[in-house]
């Protein structure tokens, strides 16, 4: 059994916390803020504890990398008794022209907790490349996603352009729409709704991580 510190439990606690309420582990900031510390720095070196301890697992260059390990990985869904599970599709690669939850997009459907979430999901997607990556959001990653027809500045959306479906930010001014990535490597998508094929399919609500 890990030994841990009463602040490395509550910062180990923090981090469950936000997982299971909103899919995305905390930034250094948002634990420096929620536990009163002056830095994110202070934040960096329970953090650094916590992994040299093997309660966690911290991935470089990433805000939001941090990954639960061992007894502390224990997933919600193994507490929670079946009768409040619901079911979800899982999205694969988005075939050219086809509704996103056609049948020939579904790869297979998951039991999930909805508590887990920010907002009932309606379907999980795939995500591919690393795009979003300072947002926490990994290639590989099941987003889970509610459908909605518009979106606010600043949500994470899944976005129709043409053929291609994307996960980005969802930034509009005027009448021009912005999808903007959270890794410098990979540029913004700027979308004109009246003249490009382009519609939202749906508003990141959480995030699911599948470790190999």
């Amino acid at each position: 059994m890990i030994k841990l510190t009463a602040r490395q439990e509550q910062i180990l606690n923090l981090i469950k916390d936000a997982i299971e309420n909103t899919g995305f582990p905390p930034t250094r900031a948002e634990i420096a803020n929620e536990l009163g510390f002056k830095s994110a720095n202070a934040a960096e070196e329970h953090l650094q504890a916590l992994a040299r301890k093997g309660a966690i697992e911290i991935a470089a260059g990433t805000s939001r990398g941090i990954r639960l390990l061992g007894v502390h990985a224990e997933p919600a869904a193994a507490r929670i008794p079946p009768s409040l599970m619901m079911s979800l599709p899982l999205i694969g690669r988005v075939a050219a022209g086809s509704p996103i939850l056609a049948q020939e997009n579904l790869e297979a459907s998951y039991s999930v907790d909805p508590a887990m979430f920010s907002a009932k999901p309606d379907y999980l997607l795939k995500v591919r490349g690393e795009s979003m990556r300072d947002a926490g959001i990994m290639d590989g990653d099941l987003l889970a996603v509610k459908k909605i027809d518009s979106a606010k500045n600043g949500q994470i959306v899944v976005a129709r352009i043409g053929n291609e479906v994307t996960v980005k930010r969802y930034r509009k001014t005027g009448s021009l729409v912005e999808l903007l990535p959270e890794n410098p490597e990979f540029k913004i998508i700027k979308v004109d709704p009246e003249a490009d094929e382009f519609a939202l399919e749906g508003l990141a609500v959480g995030l699911m991580r599948t470790w190999h």
